[in-house]
């Protein structure tokens, strides 16, 4: 144990200003976390526990007289520490998707509906597999020759984490397939869970040696299975459901629900209850029956998954974005609770748009504690909705009120409703505020909307003048879809932003060389292993993919599928950045190129042309490039004759929909757009094509009928 270092006198909490005690709380978290995790990874703590437990007492004083400073982030809100570099990185073979959420009745017939479509098919000719939504933690297990070869989380979908020692400690998970039929690669997937009987046993251990009890099942799950010691692993009861498949050399089954008893026959447990539906209506009732049965299972589950049971259409419908058309989860309806609002605070995004947030006395809500909710804008606290209709039956949102808040699945949490009845006499009605509360105290104004009327949103007019943009533009920069920089959290970027370390992107690439004057191993709550992990991260993102590149810019309206369209129609960013400087100089033709990709309109365009118009918006991507290497877009894997050329779709197809047309085009390697040009290879024409059909006359473009367009991919 290293030698106590001397003691301070520190002011008493409650003689601390909010600002002192921001510093302090900020200061505090930072300290804890280092020792968190020299205690919990390095097994290397530097100050005795009486040390440790002062410091966190102290925090959690700080936290109680401030509530507000309180964040899902915070170490009072944390067991253990995160694993930070601890597990290699593990790219997945073919990414872990998320499924879109269904949360009425009519969600479902929707997606139904939209299958038959799709397919050209009654909506009573498509079979389903209907399953339990476990609430646990995603893992991929890879098999190669039948043997357990790797075992990694979900991550961010593209990249997870390497915990193969973990997970081969688990019964469920054989360490070698059984039967016949394995495919030489082999990709099995499902989720690694905990009972409800394991969670409570485990959480009366863990109060009986005096150690943090779980919040959550689920948590508990995630806990054990990210532990740097396997044998902890080992002595935790978890538990793994088969249910998916990423990678396969060969399928041995056509369909969902034979995949699941092939994973029977190959060692593993899959869900009793999953079963075949043959309508919507058969659905909803397993929907309706599992509910019911829902506080008798013994793990957690939130919802009931539905996906097409043949594997043909379920690749034949494809993807959208980052979600298949194939599946939904049917999430069970919101859970409520009903507390007191306290206080209502603006957060200031990094577009510089506000955004109240409430400030609750903490209630639990589905297994977690609420202590924050959002409160959408300023006509949303008004008790007016997006188009002027009433919400709430015309009550606003005043503080001191009852609130009912809800939560649904991973939503923020929101208010609903309040409870005049329980209306305080001291209730007061919130002022929006005209000016931002950032130092330079800029002029708010409300966005127009497209027809000119006044918007619901409220920006900050400083842009990157304003430091809480420039914040907020640092940590979606740091953040798991752009360049996931581990240990460079919330709070570490605020901290570094305060001090004039890092003010724009590329500051972060250069703090390992300016460290000499900072001297970061001095600064209390880190020491020389975290800064050398921290700067070896910061290493490990100098090369990234050009889809994240393009996201982390953080311009307005591109988010991740935009930016992955803009990825996959420039392919470099040498491409993709010439384009964006003429579209910013009203170069028509490039505007014309841009417009025609898929998924781009009008909207980002002038987003983008918005953002390179600003030289120091140009300065920063400068800076940033000469830091990094932008990998130039991946292209689907393709020997097609149409891999690489771009295709424009018009007029009614026969033996497909539109929709599907464009996802096998995809498929095969090529771009589908939305407008014809001279650089269009292909249009395919239908009965009733019209300009689209003249344009491609005009540039000279090849013309093929639907018959011709099948010949072509080989259909």
């Amino acid at each position: 144990m290293a030698r106590a270092a001397k003691a301070k006198t520190l002011p008493d909490v409650a003689d601390l200003t909010k600002a002192q005690a921001k510093t302090e709380w900020k200061r505090l978290a930072l300290e804890l976390e280092e020792h968190d995790r020299l205690y919990y990874q390095e097994d290397a703590p530097k100050i005795s526990d009486a040390e440790y437990d002062a410091l966190r007492a102290r925090f959690n004083a700080i936290e109680a007289r401030f509530p507000e400073f309180v964040t899902p982030e915070s170490p009072s809100q944390k067991v253990g520490a995160a694993p930070l570099g601890r597990f290699r990185k593990v790219r997945h073979a073919l990414p872990m998707l998320s499924l879109d959420n269904a949360f009425a009745e009519e969600d479902v017939r929707d997606f139904v509906g939209r299958i038959a479509r799709f397919l050209k098919l009654a909506d009573d000719r498509i079979d389903f597999s209907a399953e339990p939504k476990i609430d646990g933690l995603s893992m991929s297990l890879r098999y190669e020759g039948g043997e357990l070869v790797t075992a990694a989380t979900r991550g961010d979908g593209a990249e997870g984490e390497d915990v193969t020692a973990n997970i081969r400690t688990l019964e469920d998970v054989p360490q070698k397939l059984k039967g016949r039929n394995i495919p030489d690669i082999c990709e099995v997937r499902g989720e690694v869970y905990m009972t409800k009987h394991a969670f409570l046993a485990l959480n009366e251990r863990q109060k009986a040696a005096g150690d943090t009890v779980f919040a959550n099942p689920r948590n508990s799950a995630a806990g054990s299975l990210r532990q740097k010691d396997p044998s902890i692993t080992a002595s935790r009861p978890l538990g793994f459901f088969a249910y998916a498949w990423g990678e396969m050399s060969a399928m041995p089954e056509q369909t969902q629900t034979g995949m699941i008893h092939w994973f029977e026959r190959c060692g593993f447990k899959t869900n009793p209850l999953t079963k075949l539906c043959h309508s919507v209506d058969q659905l909803l009732a397993f929907h309706h029956k599992i509910e019911e049965q829902r506080a008798e299972l013994d793990y957690d589950i939130d919802g009931v998954v539905y996906k097409v049971d043949r594997i043909d259409w379920q690749e034949r419908l494809g993807f959208v974005s980052r979600t298949p058309r194939w599946a939904i989860a049917h999430k069970f309806p919101a859970e409520r609770a009903m507390t007191v609002l306290k206080d209502i605070e603006i957060q200031v995004g990094r577009t510089g748009s506000f955004t109240p947030v409430g400030k609750l006395e903490p209630v639990g809500v589905g297994g977690v504690i609420v202590q924050n909710v959002t409160l959408h804008n300023e006509d949303y606290v008004k008790g007016v909705g997006n188009k002027g209709e009433s919400l709430r039956e015309g009550r606003d949102i005043r503080i001191g009120d009852t609130v009912v808040i809800q939560r649904a699945g991973d939503v923020i949490p929101q208010v609903v409703d309040v409870i005049i009845d329980k209306r305080p006499k001291d209730a007061r009605p919130f002022q929006f505020p005209k000016k931002c509360p950032c130092p330079l105290h800029t002029d708010v104004v409300r966005e127009e909307t497209a027809t000119g009327e006044e918007g619901a949103r409220a920006r900050c007019t400083g842009e990157f003048a304003c430091p809480y943009q420039k914040i907020e533009h640092l940590k979606l920069f740091c953040s798991r879809r752009a360049f996931d920089i581990d240990g460079l959290g919330e709070k570490q970027i605020e901290f570094f932003f305060e001090q004039g370390w890092v003010k724009e992107p590329a500051d972060i690439f250069t703090l390992s060389a300016r460290n000499a004057k900072i001297k970061l191993e001095e600064i209390e709550g880190y020491g020389e292993t975290s800064v050398r992990n921290l700067f070896n991260a910061i290493e490990a993102r100098r090369r990234i993919a050009l889809e994240r590149f393009i996201y982390a810019l953080g311009m307005r309206h591109v988010g991740e599928t935009t930016a992955l369209a803009l990825a996959r129609g420039y392919g470099s960013w040498e491409a993709f950045h010439e384009a964006c400087l003429k579209v910013a100089r009203d170069d028509e033709e490039a505007i014309a190129d841009m417009d025609a990709l898929d998924q781009i309109g009008d909207t980002v365009i002038h987003s983008i042309a918005a953002y390179f118009k600003e030289s120091h918006n140009r300065g920063i991507v400068e800076r940033l490039t000469k830091e990094v290497t932008i990998l130039d877009a991946e292209r689907p894997k393709s020997n097609s004759a149409v891999a690489g050329k771009t295709v424009v779709f018009t007029g009614t197809l026969e033996r497909m929909t539109r929709d599907e047309a464009r996802a096998k085009a995809e498929r095969l390697g090529a771009k589908v757009s939305g407008s014809v040009s001279k650089k269009t290879d292909y249009v395919v024409a239908g009965p009733g094509a019209g300009s689209k059909l003249a344009e491609a006359k005009k540039h000279g473009v090849a013309v093929l009928t639907e018959e011709e367009w099948l010949k072509l991919v080989g259909e």
